[in-house]
């Protein structure tokens, strides 16, 4: 029995391992003739649809079948609506994924009800860039250090009470005592940028630099938008003499609270898919977004359109951000959630 035994694994194993290469097959065809769609939670022409049909241009080369890609914009709630569809009504077959603010993820955090989604369980694929934030205002405010914004307050402009604009402006209320009046209610970030050049607002307290050197060059080169403040996972070289805001904070729980409120910005501009598709069409995309965003192709491309795309992290990368955000120490939690609810 055991000489016979001894005589037929390696046929069985052959068997098995040939039913394995069968479902690799398979699932690398999977996507041949077939559309995969990005829902983009926000506007067309801004910054994270720019990077999602920039990643769309290309990714579909790395995917085994090369199937199109498709955006479809879904705006409404600060990016909960595209979320909360993602991870509730979406087919879990590989087919609809998302690029999403890197706010949403960390909505739970704060008891956000209308969050309906368990972000842990999303499947994370990775984001092109982690991005640094700007306080920035328009260049007829009076406010060139952040002293004298101190000392005279701003006026700042934001989608939604809990959008990451108005966020971020009592994030900086709370911990470098800016006085901050929110405005709330701008449809999208174009249409805070309108509000500025109106002189509507005094500025925004979260405008990603990237989205500033795309969307609105000029302002830069001629010293219309004028950064006061920058802060992420760490400063953007390009900004050399804008302060960044762990370095203005001596307190060790101020610091912590910061750090934990800045990681949605190491999150970037991040794609996920639904929770419950197969781990191995997951590892498809995941490997194939990775090979995408080392393609020369896509960097000429980035850098033609002067979006920064050298900073990518993986989606087990962007997993690990959460879980450690998510552990982070009762106390501070409940200071975020007290400057979260702090609404005007």
């Amino acid at each position: 029995m055991v000489l016979r035994f001894s005589r037929l694994a390696p046929l069985c194993l052959a068997v098995i391992f040939g039913f394995f290469d069968l479902a690799r097959a398979a699932d690398n065809d999977f996507y041949q003739g077939k559309t995969l769609t990005i829902i983009v939670s926000a506007d067309a022409g801004t910054g994270y649809d720019i990077y999602a049909r920039t990643i769309a241009r290309h990714w579909m080369n790395h995917i085994p079948g090369k199937p199109s890609i498709i955006i479809q914009n879904l705006t409404g709630a600060g990016g909960l609506r595209a979320t909360n569809l993602l991870y509730n009504v979406s087919a879990k077959d590989g087919l609809t994924i998302g690029l999403v603010q890197s706010t949403v993820p960390f909505e739970p955090f704060f008891g956000n009800k209308s969050a309906a989604f368990d972000p842990i369980k999303f499947n994370w694929l990775g984001t092109p860039s982690q991005e640094v934030l700007t306080l920035v205002v328009w260049h007829t405010v009076p406010v060139r250090t952040l002293q004298e914004a101190q000392k005279r307050g701003l006026t700042l402009a934001a989608t939604g009470g809990a959008s990451t604009p108005a966020f971020y402006g009592r994030v900086l209320h709370a911990l470098l005592k800016i006085p901050v009046k929110l405005i709330a209610g701008y449809k999208s970030q174009n249409d805070i940028f309108l509000g500025m050049e109106r002189e509507e607002n005094d500025g925004s307290a979260a405008i990603f630099y990237s989205t500033l050197k795309v969307n609105k060059p000029d302002w830069l080169a001629e010293r219309k938008a004028i950064p006061l403040l920058q802060y992420g996972s760490a400063p953007d070289p390009d900004l050399p003499n804008v302060p960044f805001v762990m370095s203005l904070l001596d307190n060790a729980e101020d610091r912590e609270a910061m750090e934990i409120a800045s990681a949605p910005l190491a999150m970037g501009r991040p794609l996920v898919a639904p929770p419950g598709i197969d781990p191995d069409r997951i590892a498809l995309l995941r490997s194939s977004l990775d090979r995408t965003f080392k393609d020369p192709a896509y960097l000429a491309d980035c850098a033609k359109q002067l979006i920064a795309c050298d900073t990518p992290l993986s989606g087990q990368e962007l997993a690990g951000i959460l879980q450690q955000a998510y552990q982070a120490k009762k106390s501070v939690r409940e200071r975020l959630i007290s400057i979260y609810e702090a609404r005007d």
